[in-house]
Formats: C-alpha cells, structure tokens, sequence
C-alpha cells in the first residue's frame, strides 16, 4: 500500500462499518487475523463489529455482534497477521467488479482472487479429486507434482534400486551454525541420490573434514529417522575452504567427487564463493556444487527463507507468550527479549510482529536515543489502558552501543514508578530443538531439487572423460524467491551482498514493518506494497554514539 493509498484508505474508512467472523472448524492463527483485522480497521477510521457463532450469528444478530475496540483484541495472537490487513484493505479499496474476495497467501505475498473464481476452482479440484484424476486436481491447485507428493513416496521407497553402472559420485555436507532442518536436507540428498542410480558420500565436519578426509559413503539406511532430528548428525563448522585448497582438491581426488551439495548458511555461501576463484588454481574445483540455505539468522542471499529459521522464530514466539502470560499476570511489566540473527532482524522483526511486540530494534532500521525514549513514552501512555505490560525485543546486533543491558537500565530508569524492566537473552536454544513441520517439509524439497540439478549438471559437465565444470551456473545458491525454488550462480550474488554485516542488501520482510508498528498503536503511514523502499544501511557503525 502506497502513502497514497494510506491516506485514501483512512477516508475510505471513515463512517463505514466491517464486521468481522470466522467459519468453520477451529484453525491456529484464526485469532492472530482477527486482531489485525480490527486494529487496522480501526486504524483506517472504521467501525469494526465482532460477529459469534459465524455465519448464523450474523443472522441473529442481537448480543452476537458487539462493536471492537483496540484493547478488545489484546492476547489474541498466541491463541495471519498479514492476511488480516490485506483484507481489510481489500473491504476499503474493493470496486464493483470484484466486490467479494479471498485473501490468500503466495510466497510471502498475499494476494486478492475474486470469491467466485475460487469456489469455481475449489468445486474442480474436489471434482478431480472424486474421480481419482490425481495429477489433473494438483495442476489445477497450482503445484508441481514432483515437488509434493511424489517426493514423498520416493524417500520413504524402503528397497531401493541397485546402482547402476557408471553411477556419479556426489557429497554433501554441513557448513557454518547448526539449523533445525539440515538433516532432514541431508536425508532427501542422500536418499535422492540413491535412487538416481548415484553413489553419496557424506563429510563430517564441513570443509574442514574435506579437507582432512572425514568422508564415508552413506547407504538408505544411514539417514533413516534423520527428518526429525534437530542440529546437525553430520557435525558442521564454520571454517572456509580457501586456506585448505591443496588438501581438498587431494580429496576431491582420492574420493572421485563429481558433485558437492553443501547445506548451511552465510558461510556455505561464502566458501560457494571461494570455490569458483579456488577454480583458477585447481582443476579438482571444477566440479557442480549447490547451497541449500539453512539457518535460524535467514541471511543468505539468493534465498527469501532459509532452513532452519521457522524453527528458530517458533521457540522465540512460545518463549515471548510465555514471557507475556508472566506479564499479565503480574501487571506494570516491561520485557526486553535480545534474538540471534547476527545483524540480520528477521527473527527480531518477525518475531515481533508475531507476538505482538511494542518495539524490535534491528540493524537494517537505524535508531537514536530519541527513539528509544519516544519508545519508553508509548509504553508509559499504554500502562494507562487496561492492557499494563509490554514486550521489546532486540536483535542481537543491533547497535553496538545500545545493548541489551543499556536498554534495559534506560526503561528502568526512565519507567521508574510507572512499569518494572525485566529483560531475557534467548541464545543457543534457537538454534535447537526438534525441526517444525515447515522446516522438515522445505529441507527434503530442497534436498530433492538439488540432487535433479546435480545430477542433469554432472552429465552436462562431462567432456573428455572427466567432470570439468567452469562455467558460472556450475555453483549456485538453491534458494526460495517468492513461491518458487530457484537456481542462482553465487557469482552473480556478489553484488547483492553486505559482506562486512553478512546480510542481502535487499530483504523482502523490510516492508512488514510498519505493520508491526501499527499493530503496537504507533501513527505511521501503512505502506506494504513491493515498491516501499526501505533503503539498505551499509555504513559502519563503530565508534558511533548514536545512529
């Protein structure tokens, strides 16, 4: 939405009435959709009525519907933020052609279909379904087959074929921090791999087991149970390979490596990088490699998610309802929660927006001491609603001279007598636990599709009897833009990089943060469309008292 369309939107809003119910059978995130709904109706100047019981409430009416007020959807969010505002934009903004719309998430975008085009859609796909014409119902949903289910029932193939001769030989390995997630990639690599006919092996202890020759061959079995299993069964390090060049070639070598698939974050990419110019010295780096992003900071370039990183906001986002249960219960209680992520605030800002955060200070939005006291205001005049608590949260690497502890002593400080500061550092456990449902299903997609590219590049990089692979889309980044996985040479990223702050110069989430704002009672503009620009801060911080 444009600033434009913002100020329209407020007098579109003006004298007009929505109400807002929900249908069917219960569904997580209900709750977290209407909150944003009626805030930011309420924000763009409309009344919003609540309706009970659904559709039949509406039909009673009487005491089954009751106007909303910002304090009446406090504590909802843990009981589709996004959704909501898009369809309260879509109620102000409707023309009489598409009255009547779905809003429906694509990606990371959400996205407005005409009612009556998807119930038509809807009666196809459950009419394709009864008659047992499989393929023809997923085309018409929009999927890719070999992407779902097909997948699926390869991986759990529990006799697979025998090798064949003239098998390619591929390996993977973890690199960089562990991430909920890499085994379950590691797992679909293996097990894809097999099934083409290819022999896998897999390396302990990322480049530096490479190096060293920490490298065995993995049957079926070997990967059996790894989908949910968190860390990394592999063992993974940050080391990066340009210092170890002689040893890896050797390796590359003595193993007949034909193809490298490496998992792991901002260092995976990195030594990506290091491979392609290590090339120039050592014909043995001429082989295929793919990046499969994976982990919790979401900061890899190429890639708009990364493996890993749902976990990682899913533990913060039961920590901070935890954390505001606490809050409620006690009264006058502010928390300051610091997340991981490096200088990248996705988790910091998702979080954020997830569980209802007053604030999240990250890198990529510079802040002054003025903001932090305009900050400690808003939480003052909030403490005079029924709503008497509030919940900041910091990412890790924010601003090297506004830490955790500063903060936290300034909303002492300046709170004193009003609300009382506690404040939590979150750490390492964000890195662990059991991968999420989204996490294991995105690493075996990633998994599957890189071992189809391996192997179709392997055979496309076979000249004179051996595997010579130099051009630029022989090593990539396998990352998600949008709703599609994508392919994308790691020399052509380069230019995408912060490499002193380890971050994209340009991330999608950027432009969510206004809601956040809004849904904490700030007055801002609502600008979410794909042409906000929020522009990339790349100057150095040190020795700055304030930025």
């Amino acid at each position: 939405m444009t600033h434009e369309e913002h100020h329209a939107a407020k007098t579109l809003g003006i004298g007009k009435a929505i109400a807002v119910l929900t249908s069917g059978g219960d569904a997580q995130g209900m709750n977290a959709a209407v909150r944003a709904v009626v805030r930011v109706g309420i924000f763009t100047g409309a009344r919003v009525f609540f309706v009970h019981e659904g559709y039949q409430g509406l039909v009673d009416g009487g005491d089954h519907i009751k106007e909303a007020t910002w304090e009446s959807v406090s504590m909802m969010l843990q009981l589709g933020s996004r959704m909501g505002v898009e369809a309260v934009m879509a109620l102000l903004e409707g023309t009489p052609d598409t009255p009547a719309c779905v809003v429906s998430l694509s990606g990371n975008q959400a996205v407005r279909l005409p009612l009556m085009e998807c119930v038509q859609v809807t009666k196809d796909v459950t009419k394709a379904m009864d008659e047992k014409k499989f393929d023809e119902a997923l085309k018409l949903r929009g999927r890719s087959f070999m992407n779902n289910w097909e997948v699926y029932k390869l991986l759990a193939h529990v006799r697979p074929p025998v090798s064949k001769s003239g098998s390619h030989t591929v390996a993977v390995m973890n690199v960089g921090a562990p991430a909920a997630g890499m085994n379950a990639a590691v797992r679909s690599t293996v097990r894809i791999g097999l099934i083409q006919g290819n022999r896998v092996l897999v390396v302990h202890d990322g480049f530096e087991g490479l190096a060293k020759g920490q490298i065995e061959e993995a049957g079926w079995s070997y990967v059996g149970g790894w989908t949910g299993q968190g860390g990394s069964k592999l063992g993974t390090k940050r080391t990066l390979p340009k210092k170890s060049f002689e040893q890896i070639s050797a390796n590359i070598t003595k193993f007949n490596i034909q193809g490298l698939v490496i998992i792991g974050g901002f260092e995976a990419y990195t030594g990506g990088l290091e491979l392609m110019e290590g090339r120039k010295q050592f014909d043995e780096l001429c082989i295929p490699f793919v990046v499969i992003p994976a982990t919790v900071s979401n900061n890899v370039p190429g890639s708009d998610f990364s493996v890993g990183a749902d976990t990682a906001l899913n533990t913060i986002c039961t920590t901070c309802d935890r954390i505001k249960q606490s809050a409620a219960g006690t009264k006058r209680r502010v928390f300051i929660i610091e997340t991981m992520g490096g200088y990248c605030g996705y988790l910091a800002t998702m979080a954020g927006l997830a569980a209802g955060a007053d604030a999240a200070y990250i890198f990529e939005e510079p802040f002054t001491i003025r903001d932090l006291q305009a900050n400690v205001e808003h939480l003052v005049q909030k403490m005079k609603t029924t709503v008497k608590r509030g919940l900041v949260l910091r990412n890790e690497k924010c601003n090297e001279n506004y830490t955790t502890d500063f903060i936290f002593n300034l909303y002492s400080e300046e709170g004193k007598g009003i609300f009382d500061s506690r404040k939590n550092v979150l750490g390492h456990m964000q890195q662990g636990g059991s991968p999420t449902p989204f996490d294991r299903n995105f690493a075996t997609k990633m998994g599957a599709k890189a071992m189809n590219w391996m192997s179709g590049k392997i055979k496309e990089s076979y000249r004179n009897g051996r595997i010579f692979a130099n051009t630029p889309d022989s090593g990539c980044v396998l990352g998600m833009r949008k709703r599609a996985l994508v392919f994308q040479p790691v020399a052509e990223l380069k230019d995408q990089t912060d490499f002193e702050h380890r971050i994209p110069k340009e991330q999608w989430w950027l432009k969510l943060r206004p809601i956040l704002k809004i849904l904490a009672k700030y007055e801002i503009d609502l600008d979410t469309s794909d042409h906000a620009h929020l522009e990339h801060i790349t100057r150095k911080r040190s020795g700055e008292a304030a930025v």
